[in-house]
């Protein structure tokens, strides 16, 4: 089953079990952005691997008046975000391929939420490039993912906790399946990995503003 076919399969159930499947969810989503936007205004917004839009609707808590665009493979899960922003006229949606060309359109801010370490170590550098292209001077690139430690052991580790916890949760064995069906798809890099392929395209300010084991939320601007 490829990743378009992954996520569909389970866009409806998706958000009520995100709080499960990510431990730290409060502070990766809420308070992660919280701090962004103590520091930027952004007017245009693109939300790459966007799904059910739950990373844009915590942007829209304090941007409520910035234009969005919302851009996933996932038909079916674009379709869950419709529903949660209907009636809505300064959120678009757009179903394609980030791997192969960003939207057309200028945008001052790009976000994006644990879809990115889906794709192969080239597939994210060249990706990387496009969007700082595709920012202006000053432009910001916020990428909420999962990642590996920096040593196989301590990945071994964090990849063994998570697992516990997830398999000791409520999740039943159908959740517990499918997401075991998506970890396939997993091509996780590391934190620092990920800040050097930053660099190589261009970005000169990065930060991690976030890290609880395998969750991070990265920060770079042009």
């Amino acid at each position: 089953m490829n990743l378009v076919e992954q996520f569909n399969r389970v866009a409806k159930e998706y958000d009520k079990s995100r709080r499960v499947f990510i431990p730290c969810f409060d502070d990766f989503y809420d308070e992660a952005t919280s701090f962004i936007a103590s520091l930027i205004k952004p007017s245009r917004i693109l939300d790459l691997g966007s799904g059910t839009g739950l990373l844009t609707c915590y942007w829209f808590n304090h941007f409520p008046e910035a234009e969005y665009v919302m851009t996933d493979i996932a038909d079916d899960m674009l379709e869950v975000a419709k529903i949660r922003f209907e009636h809505l006229d300064n959120v678009k949606y757009q179903v394609a391929d980030y791997r192969k060309q960003l939207p057309e359109g200028n945008f001052d801010t790009i976000i994006s939420a644990l879809s990115i370490h889906h794709l192969e170590h080239h597939e994210k550098q060249a990706l990387f490039q496009r969007i700082f292209e595709k920012l202006p001077e000053e432009g910001m690139f916020v990428n909420y993912d999962q990642f590996c430690g920096e040593s196989e052991q301590m990945s071994k580790a964090m990849d063994h906790y998570w697992i516990s916890h997830l398999e000791n949760s409520k999740l039943t064995e159908d959740e517990l399946d499918k997401w075991r069906g998506r970890r396939l798809l997993d091509k996780e890099c590391s934190v620092i990995e990920e800040i050097e392929m930053l660099k190589a395209v261009g970005f000169t300010q990065i930060e991690c503003i976030y890290r609880q084991q395998k969750f991070a939320v990265l920060v770079a601007k042009k």
